[in-house]
């Protein structure tokens, strides 16, 4: 048998700002779009890419797919964390409104999630079920084109990190990190 080579794309810069969540479909900044070529274009071959449907993952998604020949998923399941009544706000409007409420989430995000938002628990389950379902498949190299919070997640799975401390791992916009790990996630006891 032999284990998959994944790679993780973050998306590029969007139009957006603030908490930009799978409740906001922002499109990429020409400079965006521009950041994520160049890395997929240095990134080496790949046998299919699975995308989150918001456009700014999508969109270059289906245009990597078309000029590298290779079948493209959808994955609903892999958009970012849903932020709530913070969709689309920045921390400093929070700081305003809500500054208990995102220091609460800063200092403890596993227990205290965004107002009507998703719990970190939550996202993780439902990522790590599209990794094991839809992203692991044997000797395929697949991309993901996805955001900075899965990619959070997968890194903090992988590598050892607690959950508290996903907000920690560095993820820039357009970065590519590479996972090669068994098919079958080990979820923490």
């Amino acid at each position: 048998m032999t284990f998959p080579s994944i790679g993780l794309l973050r998306h590029g810069e969007t139009t957006g700002s603030g908490f930009r969540g799978r409740g906001c479909d922002d499109a990429l900044t020409p400079a965006g779009e521009q950041a994520m070529h160049a890395v997929f274009e240095a990134s080496g071959t790949w046998d299919r890419i699975v995308t989150s449907p918001l456009q700014r993952c999508r969109l270059p998604a289906e245009r990597f797919a078309r000029a590298a020949g290779v079948p493209l998923v959808r994955e609903p399941r892999l958009q970012e964390l849903h932020f709530g009544e913070w969709e689309g706000r920045t921390a400093e409007e929070l700081m305003q409104t809500d500054a208990d409420g995102l220091g609460r989430f800063w200092q403890d995000p596993i227990h205290c999630p965004p107002p009507g938002g998703e719990d970190l628990a939550s996202f993780r389950d439902r990522i790590l079920a599209a990794w094991e379902q839809v992203v692991v498949a044997e000797g395929d190299r697949t991309l993901v084109v996805t955001h900075g919070g899965v990619i959070r997640v997968l890194r903090a799975q992988f590598e050892g990190w607690p959950l508290e401390k996903l907000l920690s791992i560095e993820v820039p916009l357009a970065s590519l990190h590479r996972i090669q790990r068994p098919t079958t996630a080990q979820r923490p006891a």
